[in-house]
């Protein structure tokens, strides 16, 4: 596949726990909690569904006493489930004190996230986010200075439009928020650094809900500064519409070479998966071509040609197979992430698409013959024909991986994937 290359923008290294994000590291997959993280055993639950769909990073509110003594009860019961997933801890007014006061929350988090927008105003402000700090450096975490248009710093904001109202050229009102976003961050991070936090512990974030903003948000940040930064399109929304937005948002900023961590704060349906965020940013990085975590199956979007729903089916079934299997095959086969699987639905595209896949099969569309060539590696090696086609073609997708990408016959897993059931009619 030809990918366009993206000069990736120099930023300073951060060690989260196990996790490194800017220097050059792949930009890394960060998501939230929404439970309450007083309550130990649906957080713990939660964060153990985000980290196995790919969550490099969680982040947990602690907001309450209640919370930040809870933290270091679900940190425990993560380690004896063996989820080392970094916690980052999500502090808003009460912070300094909450680290203050529970010494266990602030040792079990990895990172710290402060928004100076709402530490408190003039020199409490000051007191308060320098105790913040002060924590960060008596247990070696790293910060994550976030700042949030809802929550921007009323006095900064009246000094900067103050300031611009004294110009020649009064700027845009859009541009000096712009301005008050980035400054925020810079001088917040440059105290951080005078109180002596290092760079190597600094992440510095500018979120707005205004795509085209946050894309000239962190252009000025990405000019004036070095500090790891993380990408996000703040209360994106739900469904098509959060996934729709913040991917534009992502991908032009991404594209540029600009972020070294991102989330899609995707607002979940009822009762829906917390998942989902995380899929979705894990799709935006593979589908630039920027990392890989899962096989990616491409599927035809169906046509007149197609009225069987055959196609459409047999490209679920695949898709949710190749990601339940995904935890087992990463550790067993290196680089199967990169495999692509395409399951199409007619002769006009399917087998041309079916051969530039690693493996692919051609579904018969309307008044076609009643017969599914498959092709592995560019070259087509059995056609399928009857009712098993699906339970067929699964098969040999699990033998077409253990074959290519190898993997310890003996592991403790059991059979690392399933043997190709013989086709029940195959033609060559």
């Amino acid at each position: 596949m030809t990918r366009l290359p993206t000069q990736r923008r120099h930023s300073v290294p951060v060690r989260i726990g196990n996790v490194v994000v800017g220097g050059g590291a792949p930009v890394g997959v960060q998501s939230m909690t929404n439970t309450d993280t007083a309550d130990v055993e649906v957080t713990v639950a939660q964060t153990v569904a985000l980290a196995r769909a790919g969550s490099e990073l969680v982040r947990v509110t602690v907001d309450r006493a209640e919370a930040a003594a809870a933290v270091p009860r679900i940190r425990e019961r993560l380690d004896r489930q063996g989820i080392d997933v970094p916690l980052v801890g999500d502090f808003h007014f009460i912070g300094h004190r909450l680290l203050r006061d529970h010494p266990a929350c602030a040792e079990a988090l990895a990172k710290y996230r402060i928004n100076p927008g709402n530490v408190g105003r003039g020199e409490r402000r000051d007191a308060r986010f320098a105790a913040m700090i002060e924590t960060a450096l008596h247990f070696d975490r790293p910060v994550r200075i976030g700042v949030n248009w809802g929550s921007l710093d009323p006095e900064l904001l009246a000094r900067l439009m103050d300031d611009n109202a004294a110009r020649d050229e009064p700027l845009e009102a859009d541009q000096v928020m712009h301005e008050a976003l980035v400054v925020s961050a810079l001088e917040s991070a440059a105290r951080a650094e005078e109180i002596g936090l290092g760079r190597d512990r600094i992440v510095l974030s500018c979120k707005v809900s205004d795509v085209q903003s946050l894309i000239a948000v962190y252009a000025q940040l990405a000019e004036r500064c070095d500090y790891a930064l993380h990408l996000g399109l703040t209360e994106a929304g739900m469904g098509s519409k959060g996934i729709v937005a913040s991917t534009a948002a992502l991908a032009v900023l991404l594209q540029n070479g600009i972020g070294d961590t991102i989330r899609v704060s995707l607002t979940p349906e009822p009762d829906g998966d917390r998942t989902q965020e995380v899929v979705v940013a894990q799709e935006i990085l593979q589908t630039m071509g920027l990392r890989s975590f899962t096989p990616l199956v491409a599927a035809c979007p169906g046509c007149g040609r197609t009225t069987s729903t055959v196609f459409q089916e047999l490209a679920a079934r695949i898709q949710d197979h190749l990601r339940a299997r995904m935890p087992q095959w990463r550790r067993l086969y290196p680089g199967v992430e990169a495999m692509t699987v395409a399951v199409m639905g007619c002769v006009v595209n399917g087998p041309g698409e079916s051969k530039h896949a690693d493996i692919g099969i051609s579904l018969p569309g309307t008044g076609e013959e009643p017969a599914a060539p498959v092709f592995v590696d560019g070259e087509k090696t059995v056609t399928l024909r009857g009712p098993r086609i699906a339970e067929e073609f699964q098969a040999m997708v699990d033998a077409y991986v253990e074959r290519r990408y190898g993997g310890p016959a003996d592991s403790d897993d059991g059979p690392s994937a399933a043997e190709p059931a013989a086709p029940s009619t195959a033609a060559q």
